[in-house]
């Protein structure tokens, strides 16, 4: 792996590391107050809005850094299987559906987000809804970067043999 993409990489790592701890720590704070809040009687009108937008970013973001970190769902076992050519294969077939998955998701999310213009969240009007919706074509942006950020340390391993357990 180059040096600018090893620190690319790492970068990004950081920032979606920052960002997910950001909106991990966001979230749980407000779903405490919420509760204390609720048990006080005053529950919070905008609370219901707020938690799942959060939830919403925190999956996309820590979808993003998962990717970055190939921590997501495979089949190590059965991709071990396969002989290098084959390993080979499947992973750039892979990433082609991958990044094509995102690449649409994220044309789809401008799209979705440009239809919002105007209009705002139902609890808190002076929010607008292009700002809770923006997480789509950057969540999807940013996977796909993970992934390409990641691929050759991915091509690497395709690529050398594998050492069977006894």
């Amino acid at each position: 792996m180059t040096e600018t993409v090893s620190r690319l990489r790492l970068g990004l790592e950081r920032f979606l590391e920052a960002v997910s701890l950001l909106l991990l720590s966001s979230l749980a704070l407000l779903v405490a107050a919420a509760v204390v809040f609720r048990k006080a009687g005053l529950a919070l009108s905008w609370y219901d809005e707020v938690a799942s937008i959060l939830l919403a970013w925190l999956t996309y973001y820590g979808a993003a850094l998962a990717a970055l970190r190939n921590a997501h769902i495979g089949f190590p076992g059965l991709v071990d299987s396969l002989g290098a050519r084959l390993r080979l294969i499947l992973l750039v077939m892979r990433e082609v559906c991958i990044a094509g998955f995102f690449i649409l998701l994220a044309w789809a999310g401008v799209q979705v987000t440009a239809a919002l213009a105007g209009t705002t969240l139902v609890s808190l009007p002076w929010v607008p809804a292009q700002l809770a919706h923006s997480v789509i074509p950057i969540g999807a942006v940013l996977f796909v970067l993970a992934e390409l950020l990641s691929l050759p340390e991915r091509l690497a391993a395709a690529r050398a043999p594998v050492e069977k357990s006894t």
